[in-house]
């Protein structure tokens, strides 16, 4: 298979595992009127079912040309016609697009192996998905599944992109190993016109655990920049102290902006990663 196919079959194995995505469209500010029937009941213009009145409906509901057919109080529902724009960015900086020794997949490829499943659930439930940045409108159905495949792994050339023309839910995926007050920076355009998102934040094993042991070099990829250690174990304790920090900082800035934090290490189980990716997306309408 090639990297893209592998990717996409592994996503439609991790969909198949996971419940449909419960997604609350109609309490979404990136919902839009007019797509097709979503199969429920909602705001929209075409009958979906009559149904029983219930206490808590108001008496201006009842339909009573059905209601005079029998004995029983009757409410016409509408089929529900909104959906979601959902747009993902990986990042592609070579620090992102990189693995450590025996790691099965770089950074960025665990990220787009998580949007895409959560893309095929959205897919299938009738939303719209696209990437960020890509310059192509969200659609719906198979093709734009393949077009958010290939534009996840062509990356956006260094650039991060602007906040889209239209209101989204944005899904943004990186290392976030850069200051803070510079991934505000870059966020903070994103979240002030999209207030719904999720920073998929995925790091290599060797970057949470700091597995090294004495005379170490380590190098920033795509930066030349090189350090070597001379008893690497030493500073163990203060490297993960200080990644826990960066962690719990990310954490508190996705906070303010409205948004939701999703970690994730290479290699470790994409169910449970998946899961708590779909969650995140699935608390959007309630209150943070």
């Amino acid at each position: 298979m090639t990297p893209d196919a592998d990717l996409r079959a592994e996503a439609e194995s991790l969909a198949r595992q996971l419940p449909g995505l419960n997604f609350k469209a109609e309490a979404s500010e990136a919902a839009h009127i007019g797509s097709a029937g979503r199969r429920r009941a909602g705001t929209g213009e075409q009958f979906w079912q009559y149904r029983r009145f219930a206490h808590e409906d108001s008496p201006d509901r009842i339909h009573w040309r059905r209601s005079a057919k029998g004995n029983e109080l009757f409410v016409r529902e509408s089929e529900l016609e909104t959906a979601r724009t959902v747009l993902f960015w990986a990042d592609d900086a070579p620090g992102f697009r990189w693995k450590g020794a025996g790691d099965l997949r770089t950074k960025a490829e665990e990220a787009i192996l998580l949007m895409l499943t959560m893309a095929i659930l959205m897919s299938k439930d009738g939303e719209r998905i696209g990437a960020l940045g890509s310059g192509r409108t969200p659609s719906f159905g198979k093709r734009a599944l393949d077009r958010l495949t290939d534009d996840l792994l062509r990356g956006t050339q260094g650039q991060f992109p602007p906040a889209p023309r239209s209101s989204a839910t944005l899904i943004v995926a990186s290392d976030f190993y850069d200051p803070l007050t510079d991934i505000k920076a870059r966020l903070a355009p994103l979240a002030g016109h999209c207030p719904e998102g999720v920073l998929l934040a995925v790091a290599a094993p060797a970057e949470t655990s700091f597995p090294f042991e004495g005379r170490t070099k380590l190098s920033r990829p795509g930066t030349g920049e090189e350090r070597i250690l001379g008893r690497a174990e030493t500073l163990r304790e203060e490297y993960q102290r200080k990644f826990a920090d960066h962690r719990a900082s990310l954490r508190e800035l996705a906070g303010r902006l409205g948004w939701g934090l999703v970690t994730h290490t290479a290699g470790e189980p994409l169910l449970a990663a998946a899961s708590r990716l779909k969650a995140e997306i699935e608390s959007f309408g309630a209150v943070r």
